[in-house]
């Protein structure tokens, strides 16, 4: 059974309804990404950042997975099948993934500022200020922030290093480290990118479906059955 390594990012979420970060209307017109997804701004602010959340919680409970999350999971019949996302939503797991690898972490769980290793499952409820984790400090996202390190990362990049197919999907690969997965793939490796925007990428058996990720989805999966 080949094995699918499928990197996706903002752009899979937004056709559910998800506001994303980087697009004009996004979230960073909103709020400055020092203040609400950095450790600086947590430490200034904490207030802020958990009401941030808070606000990005509530909107999740209400959203469903799109056509693209589902025809990824339905991938797992034919394929050994990995889904190593940059968003912090659930969509991908509620639409029937499998095997899924965070690198920015997750809303729906919670740490304490020391322990990040022992992450809580809060569902899409509300963090107070001055809540506490159980190793005493105020409970906080389980959110990667800038200026925190990725501790998925070398998980991400050794299921990477054995993909047959690596599909990248609602990312502009503009966040590092994140991007530099690509250069993880073994040879021989077929990389499809799905994007409605030309991204000429300088890599291998590279191909690019010029849609929006759920119908550019539904094309590649059709690809991938004639193939297996």
């Amino acid at each position: 059974m080949k094995k699918i390594v499928v990197l996706s990012g903002a752009g899979v979420s937004a056709e559910s309804g998800l506001q994303t970060f980087r697009d004009s209307d996004g979230l960073w017109n909103e709020y400055r990404v020092e203040d609400v997804a950095s450790i600086e701004g947590w430490h200034r602010n904490k207030a802020l950042v958990l009401e941030f959340y808070n606000m990005r919680r509530r909107e999740l409970e209400k959203v469903m997975p799109n056509d693209a999350h589902k025809t990824i999971a339905s991938l797992e019949k034919d394929f050994n099948v990995c889904v190593v996302t940059q968003n912090v939503d659930n969509l991908h797991e509620r639409a029937g993934s499998s095997h899924v690898i965070h690198l920015h972490g997750e809303l729906t769980k919670a740490c304490g500022e020391k322990d990040k290793e022992h992450p809580v499952e809060i569902g899409y409820r509300d963090i107070k200020p001055g809540e506490k984790a159980s190793d005493g400090t105020q409970l906080r996202p389980f959110i990667v922030w800038f200026g925190e390190a990725v501790p998925m990362l070398e998980s991400a990049a050794r299921e990477v290093s054995k993909a047959d197919i690596l599909i990248i999907i609602g990312t502009s690969l503009n966040v590092y480290p994140a991007a530099g997965l690509v250069h993880y793939t073994k040879a021989g490796c077929k990389i499809y990118l799905i994007d409605p925007k030309p991204m000429p990428l300088s890599l291998p058996n590279f191909t690019q479906i010029e849609e929006k990720a759920t119908s550019g989805m539904k094309k590649l999966a059709a690809i991938l059955q004639k193939e297996s």
